[in-house]
């Protein structure tokens, strides 16, 4: 295997052997504090634009299998790992992590310290890394990663270019989904529970949705900044009131967005599974699967129609919001996730709930 380096912003340089994809990748490096799940951290859209350390130590011992991607075409930038695993134990896998990656050109490094990048990252904050040849000189790197700068075209980069659909066998409702890098097991999960889904690309406007006559809307997760998507803040602004909303992680920050609220990035983000959050309204405490750069301003929810409906317990940051008037509601965790939590379907149903309602007071308006 190629001896490979990677190197911070802050100029520190870690060598290692590389796998997955043999090419140079700048991005934004972060890390994830999940125990299993890579393949779903590998094929999750959000992480667009970044190169993720994984801090449990032994990556890669599962292998690959078909049933488990959160995505058709993963786009992380790189994946950092203390001890790579290529040869798997696992009936269920068809391909090594290091084939699946190579499949989607992400390059990959492993023997490096994932504990000290994780504590740089921590104490620093998030920053921009680059993976490249272990011979490469610092200076260069360095002067690559101060001509890099962050896309701001994430989302429309993942989101998909077309209507497509998502069927299920006796479906009750009819679900529109605004995809800005949706992952799949929330379309599984909405299916499951009688949901039939149009996916929609991320500027799909509010009277293009409503001619659907959906139930609800969905807004989901997604790469980036969500001020850098005003398109789907005008169309939640245009939706409030008229038909019940749900959003989950990005979802949920652009949520706040149309709500007049703000959002700030976070120093070095929430990423894993091991999260503990508060629902308010019952003060049951949830441990969340996460994976998010930027949060929700609980200050600038003051005077308008959104209540804080959860927090996390590390840092009291705000973890759902809901505009009772408005129809809409919001986690900023993701409670479809695998792995993750096993007790959130409550907010499928909460959506479900929503819609039914929803519907029995158009068929009264429309028997007056």
């Amino acid at each position: 295997m190629k001896q490979k380096k990677i190197v911070m912003e802050n100029g520190r340089e870690f060598y290692g052997t590389g796998f997955g994809a043999d090419r140079e990748s700048i991005a934004e490096i972060v890390f994830n504090t999940s125990v299993v799940g890579y393949q779903e951290v590998l094929s999750d859209l959000s992480y667009t634009g970044q190169i993720v350390v994984m801090t449990y130590p032994l990556i890669g011992n599962y292998g690959i299998n078909d049933d488990d991607y959160e995505s058709k075409s993963p786009s992380m930038s790189g994946m950092v790992v203390h001890e790579y695993n290529d040869s798997p134990s696992n009936f269920r896998y068809t391909k090594t992590l290091s084939e699946a990656m190579e499949d989607n050109g992400i390059p990959g490094i492993s023997g490096v310290d994932t504990r000290e990048l994780a504590r740089i990252i921590r104490d620093e904050g998030a920053q921009k890394a680059i993976i490249t040849d272990a011979d490469t000189p610092l200076e260069d790197c360095l002067k690559k990663m101060a001509e890099w700068s962050f896309p701001s075209d994430c989302v429309s980069q993942v989101s998909c270019k077309k209507r497509w659909y998502s069927r299920t066998a006796n479906p009750k409702y009819n679900v529109a989904v605004i995809d800005c890098g949706i992952k799949l097991n929330i379309i599984r999960e909405m299916n499951e529970m009688g949901c039939n889904l149009t996916i929609l690309p991320y500027d799909t406007d509010a009277e293009q949705i409503m001619r659907l006559n959906p139930d609800g809307v969905f807004i989901s997760n997604g790469p980036g900044d969500p001020e850098n998507v005003p398109e789907v803040v005008r169309t939640l602004k245009e939706l409030r009131g008229r038909v019940p909303v749900f959003g989950i992680c990005l979802g949920h920050q652009i949520m706040a967005l149309a709500g007049g609220a703000h959002t700030y990035k976070m120093k070095f983000g929430h990423r894993g599974g091991n999260h503990p959050v508060k629902n308010l309204e019952t003060g049951r405490i949830e441990i969340t699967s996460q994976n998010h750069s930027y949060a929700v301003d609980e200050e600038s929810l003051k005077g308008t129609e959104l209540t804080v409906t959860h927090r996390n317990l590390l840092d009291g940051t705000v973890e759902g919001i809901e505009d009772k008037e408005g129809l809409m509601f919001s986690v900023q965790y993701h409670p479809e996730s695998a792995p993750g939590p096993q007790d959130s379907n409550y907010l499928f149903e909460k959506f479900l709930s929503m819609m039914d309602t929803a519907k029995k007071e158009r068929e009264v308006r429309k028997n007056a």
